[in-house]
């Protein structure tokens, strides 16, 4: 080998190994502020057409621990829709997974910047992966990435035929994952992950196909489920504990209700939907509702006109209710004096929907919207609860 090959020779070896990955890609900010036109509310569009970017189900947690980032899914990148990372403030997009993620289901740690998610082929095997948010957002920033790897953590690799059913959530220690599960012939079921071990214990089956599965955030070892149709199920609402106990229904429903898209507010409440979307319903009050987990008992929040209410969210502190409408429209309800003031409209989307969710100070509130694409495509805004709504009592 003459002298120059020698040299390119050590070069190759001394050279910084390079990935070709799109974990930790950055995309330029996309943030542009919308007034609502009939109420003049201010928007904050924290996407842009023509990528569509979709939130985490509103039943989740939306932003990191530490209230800096908004976690959600886009097809930005290209291919299979990934997770990403926008800053709240200064609107800078990161890439946080790619391959065969499950972005249907992904689940930000309230007490670390974590984010859960399972990853495999859809009849393949299966494993729940950890990824550390807070070396790669960093890394990113100062552009020496590492190999993707190097952020995560396989959990656990489940079980041989595991088909999530209904998504999974992490329990209130963050020690637990608890996921829903397909049995086949329309059945389901409840299972634990040790987040520890990776181990993998069952919790509960249940004759019917599981939905909406979601940790008390508050209260370690407490679950609700639903009874997932895809239409009106004969009875909605389900709790049970983790060890498999307790297991009964939540407001037990009549033949001339129908009840969806139940998600907690606080550590005893439970926000739901009852649904006036067509005029049979509508010979009972319908509405967005509270039930107390403790005592069961009920209060009725507030309706609109209409087809009504279609998905709910509420603050932690008791507050605030928010709805959204088939319409695409987004309501406030002040709970202490009982008043729904129109906050913006112009969001209907198909197939999607706005899914509200409160940030965690109850002042913000994120949905997706068609609105700047025509319903084309979604993007993520955060609407500021007005201060004028605020200072009421």
């Amino acid at each position: 080998m003459g002298r120059l090959g020698i040299i390119c020779f050590a070069a190759a070896c001394c050279a910084p190994a390079v990935w070709a990955s799109d974990v930790g890609k950055r995309f330029p900010p996309e943030t542009r502020v919308l007034v609502d036109r009939i109420t003049g509310v201010p928007l904050t569009a924290l996407t842009s057409p023509p990528a569509n970017n979709s939130k985490i189900y509103q039943t989740h947690p939306q932003w990191t621990a530490d209230g800096q980032y908004i976690v959600f899914r886009s097809n930005r990148s290209g291919g299979k829709t990934q997770a990403f990372a926008v800053h709240e403030l200064t609107g800078d997009i990161v890439q946080l997974t790619e391959g065969n993620t499950d972005t249907g289901s992904l689940n930000v740690a309230r007490k670390s910047n974590r984010l859960y998610f399972f990853r495999g082929a859809p009849e393949g095997p299966t494993a729940l992966i950890e990824l550390n948010l807070d070396p790669l957002l960093k890394d990113s920033l100062a552009g020496i990435l590492k190999e993707p790897a190097a952020y995560e953590r396989q959990v656990a690799a489940m079980p041989a035929g595991f088909r999530v059913s209904g998504g999974f959530t992490l329990d209130a220690d963050e020690t637990k994952a608890y996921s829903g599960v397909s049995l086949g012939d329309e059945k389901g079921g409840l299972r634990a992950i040790d987040l520890k071990t990776g181990e993998v214990s069952k919790i509960i089956d249940v004759p019917f196909r599981m939905g909406h599965v979601q940790a008390n955030p508050w209260v370690s070892g407490e679950i609700v489920y639903c009874h997932e149709t895809g239409g009106d199920a004969p009875q909605r609402m389900w709790f049970v504990r983790a060890d498999g106990t307790g297991n009964r229904p939540l407001y037990v429903e009549t033949p001339d209700e129908w009840v969806t898209h139940e998600t907690w507010i606080d550590a005893e409440h439970i926000l739901f939907v009852v649904m006036a979307h067509l005029p049979r319903l509508r010979t009972k009050p319908t509405g967005i509702f509270c039930l107390n987990l403790r005592n069961n008992e009920v209060q009725v929040l507030g309706q609109v006109e209409g087809r009504g209410f279609w998905h709910c969210n509420g603050s932690a502190d008791g507050r605030w209710a928010v709805g959204d409408t088939f319409e695409g429209s987004l309501y406030l309800i002040d709970r202490t004096s009982g008043e729904i003031a129109l906050l913006t409209t112009g969001h209907r989307m198909r197939p999607d929907h706005a899914h509200p969710t409160f940030s965690q100070d109850g002042k913000r509130i994120l949905i997706q919207s068609g609105l700047l694409s025509g319903g084309a495509s979604l993007d993520l805004m955060v609407v500021n609860v007005p201060l004028w709504l605020q200072v009421r009592r």
